[in-house]
């Protein structure tokens, strides 16, 4: 009688394990969760190279890693770093609101030092850059420095 129950329970959980695994309406439907968006993923790339960093240079401090090969994984990690953050700013472009915001902010900030704020308006193609730069976000035509008031 035990040897029953016990070959139908392992029956019953055979089942129970193969039935998501056999079942046809899952197959072909490859669906990502809701809050994986190409942002999020950038986001989180990012962040396992910025760990990958620390681990490497907590590595190097121990004495586990040589000297050379620490330098070029370095040199590695920051230049996959920097794709992901030049992805990222590309992922997400300013938006017109923000724009405004940050002209906002650079006219307080210039406010606050007493010097009239500044428009960072490219002079080759006229775009108006919303913080300053030295170069156009546009065109990469450098914007001259204009002479300031004492």
């Amino acid at each position: 009688m035990l040897l029953i129950i016990g070959v139908l329970i392992a029956i019953g959980l055979a089942a129970f394990v193969a039935t998501p695994l056999l079942s046809a309406e899952g197959a072909g439907s490859s669906t990502l969760p809701v809050d994986v968006t190409p942002l999020a993923d950038l986001k989180r790339r990012r962040l396992v190279v910025y760990e990958n960093l620390k681990d490497l240079e907590f590595e190097y401090q121990a004495g586990k890693i040589g000297t050379q090969d620490f330098q070029s994984m370095r040199q590695n990690y920051i230049g996959e770093a920097a794709a992901l953050m030049v992805a990222s700013q590309e992922a997400e472009p300013l938006r017109e609101n923000d724009a405004v915001i940050e002209q906002e902010i650079a006219a307080r900030r210039a406010s606050r030092k007493g010097q009239p704020p500044q428009d960072y308006n490219c002079p080759h193609c006229g775009f108006q850059n919303p913080v300053p730069v030295k170069f156009c976000g546009e065109c990469g035509t450098r914007i001259t420095d204009r002479p300031r008031n004492p």
